[in-house]
């Protein structure tokens, strides 16, 4: 495994928006992650308070729970920490590593959202993540995650418009599945408004739902409710996983 500074040059190298965050915040702009995120916990833990978020990026979902509780955010790419800390100074965002980090504090809610988790490929790195969670939980504290729980297989692309800050952007997106490695690749092709064209490959792992289960629950923690925000129950390819800890 590489350094974490290295890998967060390699994820940065490898995806337009952690290179531009001012344009990641502008395409994260119609994120539902904190409006479904904030719901869950009232459902299951209206007391709440204290929140950590791993995998914060600029803050944009952050600012929003923080109306609601006292937040700290982590994040591994340190131009999004920077960015956020210049565009959302009342934010407690720190540069971390969600495998290691450790904050000395046990949260009311643990969130991990914004596909945070895919980043993470490798089993016992997972595990890792999942061990983070818990070292930051109490008794009843809630984790919600927000992760693909099933594959994208099309191969035909697509083409979008994508509004920045300089103008129109146009997008062409194509998906690869390896079953063996349960990894989507997105090859991102971008012309932006100066004409100029850049190129993504972004690497997500799929944990399907009883994966999921596992991982949980090997944490420590017990799932109470995993949906994707539709009314026809759980079709993927994004799931919102919540579950409590039940260690002492």
């Amino acid at each position: 495994m590489t350094s974490p500074d290295t890998e967060a040059e390699y994820v940065e190298a490898t995806n337009l928006l952690y290179r531009d965050p001012a344009l990641y915040d502008v395409v994260q702009s119609g994120s539902a992650s904190a409006g479904m995120c904030r719901p869950l916990i009232e459902l299951h833990r209206p007391d709440a308070r204290t929140l950590v978020d791993f995998g914060c990026g600029t803050g944009r979902d952050l600012e929003i729970l923080a109306e609601r509780f006292e937040c700290i955010g982590v994040d591994l790419q340190p131009g999004l920490v920077d960015y956020a800390h210049q565009a959302r100074p009342g934010l407690d965002i720190r540069t971390g590593d969600m495998r290691t980090t450790r904050l000395g504090k046990r949260m009311d809610v643990v969130t991990c959202m914004g596909n945070s988790l895919a980043y993470v490929h490798d089993n016992e790195e997972i595990s890792q993540v999942f061990a983070t969670f818990a070292a930051h939980a109490l008794p009843g504290t809630l984790l919600v995650l927000c992760s693909p729980v099933a594959p994208i297989t099309w191969t035909e692309p697509t083409a979008a418009t994508v509004d920045t800050p300089w103008g129109p952007a146009t997008v062409t997106i194509r998906h690869e599945w390896d079953l063996r490695t349960q990894i989507n690749t997105t090859h991102r092709h971008w012309v932006l408004p100066s004409g100029d064209e850049a190129l993504d490959e972004i690497r997500r792992r799929v944990l399907f739902p009883r994966e999921l289960d596992r991982y949980v629950e090997g944490a420590g923690f017990e799932v109470l409710d995993m949906r994707d925000g539709t009314e026809a129950g759980l079709t993927g390819p994004t799931a919102y996983t919540v579950a409590r800890y039940t260690h002492g």
